[in-house]
């Protein structure tokens, strides 16, 4: 396996910079890794790290870059704050906004074959908008996307197949809106695992490795069924 950090062009010409993993051999596909809120940190490098130690090419863009370039934080307080900030400042770019660079990233990916996506917490939340919006997709796997389970984010429809990790514990997002979400999409696979929000990423308290191997197996069965 190799790893470098690359340079891509979203349509309107905006530069962004993308970890990019490769697996050893002819990859079987690939897997764009869309980040939390704390940018494409070591964390994020690991799990496209994984994906790649799995066969897939797997690109992780940097979705804060049209705010803040080089993001790299921690799990801290301040780190959170921080990450919560540039959060809502990409929230508040004009239309496309990141799922332009979401796209270039599935574009540059597409050389590898059949492409899927997977994010966590805001990452999560993209994947969703990216179901149903960005081209080239054939999967799509949410991790306890912030702001998914909303009205307006339900409301949209997933244009490839999606499957949906979240957590019972989680103080950000309720049971209720999850319910809901289950409704309004029955073809959606909703796995809800007795764990916090974050409890796939090994850097953080909420980390819970049961729910982890569970969910990233579902996931790569998943992504084997509709990538291979």
């Amino acid at each position: 396996m190799a790893s470098s950090t690359i340079t891509l062009t979203a349509a309107d010409g905006f530069e962004f910079s993308a970890y990019v993993a490769e697996p050893s051999g002819t990859p079987r596909g690939a897997v764009v890794v869309i980040q939390e809120i704390f940018g494409v940190n070591s964390h994020i490098r690991s799990v496209a790290d994984g994906y790649a130690a799995q066969g897939y090419l797997a690109v992780a863009p940097g979705t804060f870059e049209r705010v803040q370039k080089g993001v790299d934080l921690g799990y801290t307080g301040p780190d959170m704050q921080e990450g919560v900030r540039l959060k809502a400042a990409v929230e508040a770019l004009p239309a496309p906004g990141v799922l332009q660079d979401i796209q270039a990233a599935v574009s540059y990916a597409a050389k590898a074959g059949k492409v899927g996506i997977v994010g966590y917490c805001y990452g999560g939340l993209l994947v969703w908008r990216s179901a149903a919006l960005v081209q080239g997709l054939s999967a799509a796997v949410e991790y306890y996307g912030g702001g998914a389970t909303t009205e307006a984010e339900i409301a949209r429809k997933p244009q490839v197949p999606v499957i949906a990790h979240f957590a019972s514990q989680d103080d950000h997002i309720s049971l209720e809106s999850v319910e809901a979400l289950k409704k309004a999409h029955p073809d959606v696979p909703v796995y809800v695992y007795d764990a916090h929000h974050g409890f796939n990423c090994d850097q953080r308290g909420s980390y819970d490795a049961p729910s982890a191997k569970l969910a990233l197996e579902r996931t790569l069965a998943f992504f084997n069924t509709h990538l291979g």
